[in-house]
């Protein structure tokens, strides 16, 4: 065989192994116990053998009109997470979960220093102030997570194989991610996922 031969084998054979591996669209809804979809749920995907925690990536909770927003975030292990005061009252942050636990006290304007987030879970946040004001920030060992919408769908670009999804909702009991097997198919596709209460 000549070289120009085995070289273009090799092109078309790494083409294949490419398009094999290739990322198809993948949709994921929400429902709760009774089957009714869930707005505003965190999804995450995990594939095997991708990193875990993210380096030097940053994320942002503002306060605004004496709320979090938003009052849901997703962000994956190792983000530093801002928070900035956009009210003209002061603000007195502070998470007592097991994931992070945390206190920045009476502040106007942003934190000089963010919070890493180092450990997957589910964060409740609360200020110390406004008893009202109460938020959530969902962990995950991925960069692919998305947050449900309106009909409680959220969408992904996934490559084909076994994974794990892990979902979560205010409205669970539980302050753990639901974690269930996750089977893509080259065509793409959807799947259901029922969260616990």
């Amino acid at each position: 065989m000549t070289t120009i031969a085995s070289r273009t084998l090799a092109l078309l054979w790494a083409a294949g192994a490419c398009a094999t591996a290739q990322a198809v669209p993948w949709t994921v809804q929400l429902r709760n116990a009774a089957g009714q979809p869930l707005a505003d749920a965190a999804v995450a995907v995990e594939l095997r053998g991708r990193p875990a925690k993210a380096s030097g990536v940053k994320a942002e909770m503002g306060q605004r009109d004496r709320q979090f927003q938003p009052q849901l975030l997703i962000v994956q292990t190792g983000t530093a997470v801002n928070f900035p005061n956009f009210d003209t009252v002061r603000h007195h942050v502070y998470s007592f979960s097991p994931i992070k636990v945390f206190e920045t006290k009476l502040y106007s304007g942003t934190p000089a220093e963010p919070i890493v987030f180092d450990k997957p879970g589910i964060a409740a946040l609360g200020c110390n102030i406004h008893d009202r004001m109460s938020a959530h920030i969902v962990v995950v060992d991925t960069p692919l997570f998305a947050r449900t919408d309106a009909s409680g769908f959220a969408r992904f670009d996934l490559p084909p194989g076994e994974h794990q999804i892990k979902a979560w909702h205010p409205s669970m009991k539980t302050p753990a991610l639901h974690t269930q097997g996750l089977t893509v198919t080259a065509a793409g596709g959807q799947s259901a996922l029922s969260l616990p209460e």
